[in-house]
């Protein structure tokens, strides 16, 4: 069967399935063959990885306003792949291309592709999505072994934390954005519970959204994890003023403890595929560091511990001799 993918995480899916896609969007990255495959997707804002978040906040605002939106596909390439199925999503349009977009599109290529939209906003949508994209290919039976393996790691977590009492549970904040200030949701709050915090900023399966900083502060969080979507690390790196330069950062009880991380939010917060496994198996020691060791707790995982996450202020370490450090500035929104 040939597949196309417009976003990572049905990348990652598919090739958890034993699967190549014929095509990928532009920003499929793993597997590493992954980018090796023709993109049917490109961005409309002009990437720059040294943009502000603010920046970047105002070019996906500005292109969300209008008709034409953030993504456009590559209908020659599409139409020349002939796809017999097509991965794609309805949950963000500043995500990825949208099964709207996929739709429209396909009207216009001679192939007559089974479109097959994900819209994942739980841990166990994602792996609902793994067993109904498995069916669709013809990959049943490795969905179902995949999922259960997935299922082990997880359980493998939770029952060291289940009996945990709420008030013995740390108050936990995951940015996912840093200018304007967004608390990731979906999936998140899920993944912070299951690796012993409390996640009281946003509910399980809640989208993402702003919030006033003053909310922030109110909640006062024990544990920060900073994940901005589409960010890796030494992205985090520059823009980490964002955050230290806010009024009462410092006064944070997860600042003065030192307990504040930076994890790699483009591989493994924000993309809903199996990895998101590998994300609770880096949070369970960060949060529950007397619990999981880092190493043996991320043993099945496709990258060490210090590959995904790293403590916040090792992060100008990051930044590399060349880079111009951005300067303390309160940005308060």
């Amino acid at each position: 069967m040939r597949i196309v993918t417009t976003l990572p995480s049905a990348t990652e899916t598919v090739a958890a399935l034993g699967l190549e896609p014929v095509g990928v969007s532009h920003e499929c990255d793993y597997p590493p063959g992954a980018a090796s495959a023709p993109a049917v997707t490109r961005s409309r804002i002009e990437a720059d990885s040294s943009a502000s978040s603010a920046e970047i906040d105002r070019q996906v605002l500005e292109s969300s306003d209008t008709e034409a939106g953030v993504y456009e596909i590559d209908v020659e390439t599409l139409d020349e792949l002939e796809p017999d199925a097509i991965v794609t999503q309805g949950m963000c349009d500043v995500c990825a291309v949208d099964e709207a977009v996929v739709e429209a599109v396909v009207d216009r290529i001679s192939a007559a592709p089974e479109i097959v939209p994900t819209d994942p906003h739980t841990v166990g949508d994602v792996l609902d999505d793994l067993e109904r994209i498995g069916r669709v290919v013809g990959r049943e039976d490795r969905a179902r072994e995949v999922r259960a393996d997935l299922e082990s790691r997880i359980d493998a977590i939770r029952s060291q934390t289940a009996d945990l009492a709420a008030a013995d549970r740390p108050r936990v904040a995951i940015f996912d954005w840093t200018d304007p200030v967004m608390i990731a949701g979906h999936w998140t709050a899920d993944l912070v519970e299951w690796a012993g915090g409390t996640y009281g900023l946003a509910d399980p399966g809640e989208r993402s959204r702003p919030r006033e900083w003053e909310e922030i502060l109110a909640y006062d969080p024990e544990i920060v994890v900073v994940a901005p979507c589409g960010f890796g690390l030494e992205q985090i790196a520059r823009n980490r003023a964002d955050l230290t330069g806010r009024d009462g950062w410092a006064d944070l009880t997860a600042v003065r403890e030192g307990r504040v991380w930076a994890l790699d939010g483009d591989h493994y917060l924000n993309r809903p595929g199996p990895r998101l496994v590998d994300t609770l198996e880096a949070l369970a020691p960060i949060v529950r560091p007397e619990l999981f060791d880092r190493e043996e707790t991320l043993a099945d995982a496709a990258a060490s511990f210090e590959e995904i996450a790293v403590p916040f202020d090792e992060l100008a370490a990051l930044e590399g001799p060349d880079s111009e450090s951005q300067p303390e500035i309160d940005s308060r929104p």
